[in-house]
């Protein structure tokens, strides 16, 4: 029976849902709440003052929102809503998923239908002939979502919140993401203008970690960001933002990553960053750091720091690049890896190593261990360590002996 008694309920909602909609369409108003205010009292649902109130902020959230998500992504200190179905809703509060209870849709065609709504706000096309979408929300939360047969049994939505304001270095430390002798290293390699990378899984905050030391960059430098979608919002007075674009229906205007580095290094960069390196654009980076863009950034998926250099190897061969050649330009390009790693059962996120690049006989690239950050806090030099410190040196910064 309660079943029975929620499935005509739900049916009401969306029956007056589509009601309500119908009349902004013939009206040609924007859902703004008074349009909305205006078409429910047209649609003269048995409603009374307070319930009209919540009708409305619902009915909004319906048509221009996220619908019952809304909620979740109000909550700050929601990092991701993930949606498997009707009735399978997940969020990251900062300390792994959990169920997000209480939170549901009426039925499949509801999730699809809040799907393709986020996607043509964000200007994509989602549909039968494209079944996916990965695309920036004009409040800068990323969003992802697949539609069947790709997702087998329902529409597939993930969200991951960007922040209004960008992380400091201080507020990192505070979080327990890295010691302060860690924030203080990390700001001593942005001053020497070392090129790195920042490397870890995926939601170790890489994204998080990159802006707030971008946001450490002095005011008369000139930021250029080059991403697939707009993620990064650093902290500083001139930043230029590129993003890619997919191809149209007729399978032109694509814009590439490897396009956008291109163009950036016709912008004047003074610091040149790639959001995240994960295709051919990699040779292209480095061969901007290899002609006198020094300072760049970006991240790149790695499990560990040491597997950075494979990783690399692997995204030049995609643009025809040797194995030797890669690492060639590889040594000469690239000076820092800052790797990040999620603690299990705690979920946090921190910074778990530093390392410096170098070669071995036979002509590839290594990592080695110059800082350990443990995670009760404590560094523990490694046998980069001195490498590290002769490279500030060269750029006038100099390092402590170690760090405590």
């Amino acid at each position: 029976m309660g079943g029975t008694v929620r499935g005509r309920a739900e049916e009401r909602a969306a029956a007056l849902i589509d009601a309500v909609r119908l009349r902004l369409v013939e009206a040609g108003a924007p859902p703004t709440s008074g349009s909305v205010a205006a078409a429910l009292r047209a649609a003269r649902p048995p409603l009374g003052g307070g319930d009209a109130l919540d009708a409305v902020r619902v009915l909004r959230s319906e048509l221009v929102g996220a619908g019952p998500l809304d909620q979740l992504l109000g909550e700050p200190d929601v990092t991701d809503v993930l949606v498997n179905g009707p009735e399978e809703v997940w969020v990251d509060r900062g300390a792994g998923l959990e169920r997000a209870v209480g939170i549901r849709f009426v039925d499949a065609d509801a999730v699809r239908h809040l799907a393709h709504r986020l996607a043509t706000t964000a200007g994509r096309r989602l549909d039968d002939a494209r079944p996916w979408v990965d695309a920036r929300l004009p409040d800068g939360t990323r969003l992802h979502a697949v539609l069947p047969p790709i997702a087998a049994d329902c529409t597939h939505i993930s969200l991951r919140i960007c922040r209004s304001r960008p992380f400091t270095l201080d507020e990192l430390v505070v979080s327990g993401s890295l010691p302060a002798a860690g924030a203080e290293l990390l700001s001593d390699l942005l001053r020497a203008r070392l090129s790195l990378l920042i490397s870890g899984g995926t939601g170790t905050g890489k994204t998080t970690l990159l802006a707030a030391i971008l946001g450490l960059v002095g005011p008369g430098e000139r930021i250029v960001l080059a991403e697939d979608s707009a993620e990064l919002r650093p902290d500083h007075p001139h930043v230029v933002r590129l993003q890619s674009r997919p191809p149209n229906q007729e399978g032109l205007g694509e814009l590439t990553l490897r396009d956008l580095v291109r163009q950036a290094l016709r912008m004047r960069p003074d610091r040149l960053v790639v959001g995240e390196v994960r295709g051919a654009e990699a040779v292209d980076l480095l061969s901007a750091l290899n002609t006198g863009h020094e300072g760049g950034c970006g991240t790149v998926h790695a499990n560990t720091a040491a597997d950075v250099p494979a990783r690399l190897e692997a995204l030049g061969s995609l643009a025809g690049l040797d194995r030797l050649s890669l690492h060639s330009q590889l040594r000469a390009a690239l000076e820092v890896i800052v790797h990040l790693v999620r603690e299990p059962g705690t979920g946090l996120r921190r910074v778990a190593e530093v390392h410096v690049l170098g070669g071995n006989d036979r002509g590839l690239a290594v990592t080695t261990p110059a800082m350990t950050f443990t995670a009760r806090g404590g560094c523990e030099p490694g046998p980069g360590w001195d490498r590290l410190r002769h490279r500030c040196a060269v750029r006038g910064v100099a390092l402590p002996r170690s760090l405590r």
